[in-house]
């Protein structure tokens, strides 16, 4: 099977359904920039810190992928076979900030993104999962968006952000502080 199919030449692409729209449509941006944070969280799981979280990782990549399909989906009848949006999702990456964040020195200050690959990398699932939310939200403003995906965007952000500092601790790390 070939992977090009040169449909795409003119600037536009198909959502799943077959509608075509342009490739800097605000919908296309959501699910993009969901696919961009899959990938970054994809080379997360693979620093050896995150061994032992390597399939909670991996459940929020399918939950990723999962809300880019109900993104790209604008056809009822099509939307009927999208997989279920992660309901509970939330409440389990609340559950798993508590029990790490009671591992955590107290936050006296800002935190810089680095000190090591594992943690920098944490950051920067945090940034982009923050654009993420705001492209979802931008997309909100004119079209249905589940409202899942936003809460769910803004939890993961925080989950990020903990992370980075629990990837700290695991990597005997000093946080890197912003010092004005």
């Amino acid at each position: 099977m070939r992977i090009y199919t040169r449909t795409g030449d003119d600037g536009t692409t198909a959502l799943f359904g077959g509608q075509r729209v342009n490739k800097d449509d605000l919908r296309l941006e959501a699910y993009g920039t969901l696919d961009e944070l899959n990938a970054v969280l994809g080379m997360l799981g693979e620093h050896p810190a995150c061994a032992e979280e390597r399939t909670w990782l991996r459940t929020l990549q399918n939950d990723l992928f999962n809300l880019g399909s109900h993104l790209a989906t604008v056809d009822p009848e099509m939307a009927q076979h999208l997989p279920a949006l992660p309901e509970t999702r939330i409440q389990e990456m609340e559950q798993w900030m508590d029990e790490r964040d009671a591992q955590l020195p107290e936050l006296r200050s800002f935190i810089l993104p680095g000190g090591h690959p594992a943690v920098a990398a944490a950051h920067l699932c945090r940034t982009v999962s923050r654009r993420a939310e705001r492209r979802v939200v931008a997309l909100a403003r004119v079209a249905d968006v589940p409202s899942t995906i936003p809460s769910y965007l803004n939890r993961l952000s925080d989950t990020f952000f903990v992370w980075g500092r629990w990837l700290s601790l695991q990597t005997g790390t000093e946080e890197v502080l912003w010092t004005k």
